[in-house]
């Protein structure tokens, strides 16, 4: 359809003050940040065996029981799979017959998960804190500050064989009732920390991160690997050695944003992807003028973000890409983690927890 030269130009007479009118407004303390010269735009990679439609292949486990699932961790002595749940309540589902029990209640919402040495459970609760529940399921906060900056939103948690409890705060300035608006801002409001059991210490090892989130610890004890969403990256940070202290490249330029991670026990770590990158996306990181936009129209509508394609890739311990698991149908699947022969992911969207039988994927080659 071809449009005259006075349609053209009054829709100009809209747009225009409309455009004006957003730039100059301030929407309070929201203040959106062109993304970091080091974000790429560029092509993604890419795992040699891709199985793109994971959702043909599913079986559904606790369903109507396990509302958005977010994290996992598993007993293996027990034969139980642990997950935090968006009412409050950590569950423990039966592996491999998937019976559901209500564990313990945080009193907030808890997010990463790991097993202690003593059979407890580390819990990193947005709301709340980084907390240890022990086996009788009792519930203790062991930190919620560090450098005098309140955790706003406890993310990811690993323990090393030490006792040290690594960790992330994705925001000290947003909650996670607003974590898409720090996406949004694009501002590096992360810290990846530690806690030392015996000291009671809290400690700041990284901080200007961008949403840190998932955080794991390297099989030789020597460094851990943690993820940022928003900028597509995992970089690993050196525990020990000659470059303790110091961050490195892991992966970046991934096809999606990373959630968690967690290692295999088996040479792999498991990188969950909430979304795929997308155009939209693009424009949104691209431009900050757009994300302001977004933002104020989504206070009084509810914005599709165009969330698909979701999954997790697997790399090996230097980083380079294994395997790949995604659907267009899939979005926010956050935790996975591998449990033999089976693949087991959560999702902030749905009711139970989701397994894969690796044996009958495509791109299962010997994981």
């Amino acid at each position: 359809m071809a449009f005259g030269l006075g349609f053209l130009k009054a829709v100009a007479l809209i747009l225009v003050p409309v455009a004006l009118a957003v730039a100059l407004y301030n929407p309070g303390d929201f203040s959106p940040a062109p993304m970091p010269p080091d974000y790429s735009y560029g092509p993604v990679v890419s795992a040699p065996r891709h199985e793109a439609r994971v959702l043909d292949h599913i079986e559904r486990l606790g369903e109507g029981k396990l509302p958005r699932p977010e994290d996992l961790a598993y007993d293996a002595a027990g034969g139980w799979l642990y997950t935090g749940c968006a009412d409050g309540w950590v569950r423990r589902v039966s592996v491999p017959g998937g019976d559901v029990e209500d564990w313990v209640r945080t009193g907030g919402r808890p997010l990463g998960l790991v097993l202690a040495a003593d059979g407890g459970l580390l819990v990193a609760d947005a709301d709340i804190g980084l907390l240890k529940v022990s086996p009788e399921r009792k519930v203790e906060l062991l930190t919620d500050a560090a450098e005098g900056v309140k955790f706003a939103m406890t993310d990811g948690v690993d323990v090393a064989a030490d006792g040290t409890i690594y960790f992330t705060d994705a925001s000290y300035k947003y909650n996670l009732a607003n974590h898409m608006t720090d996406i949004l801002e694009a501002r590096p409001h992360g810290r990846l920390l530690s806690f030392d059991p015996a000291t009671g210490r809290t400690a700041v090892l990284g901080r200007d991160l961008y949403f840190a989130n998932g955080v794991a610890v390297s099989p030789d004890q020597s460094s851990l690997i943690y993820c940022e969403t928003p900028m597509r990256r995992c970089s690993r940070y050196h525990i020990t050695g000659d470059k303790k202290g110091t961050v490195e490249k892991f992966i970046d330029n991934l096809p999606g944003f990373p959630d968690n991670i967690r290692y295999d026990g088996e040479g792999r770590y498991w990188i969950a992807l909430s979304a795929g990158r997308t155009f939209q996306w693009d424009l949104l990181m691209k431009y900050p003028f757009i994300r302001k936009l977004l933002y104020l129209v989504d206070k009084f509508v509810a914005v599709p973000h165009g969330l698909k394609n979701a999954g997790a890739m697997s790399v090996t311990l230097e980083g380079e890409p294994v395997s790949m698991y995604t659907d267009p149908g899939l979005a926010l699947a956050t935790g996975w983690l591998k449990v033999g022969k089976h693949l087991y992911y959560g999702s902030l969207t749905e009711t139970y927890l989701s397994r894969i039988d690796l044996t009958k994927s495509s791109a299962q080659l010997h994981e």
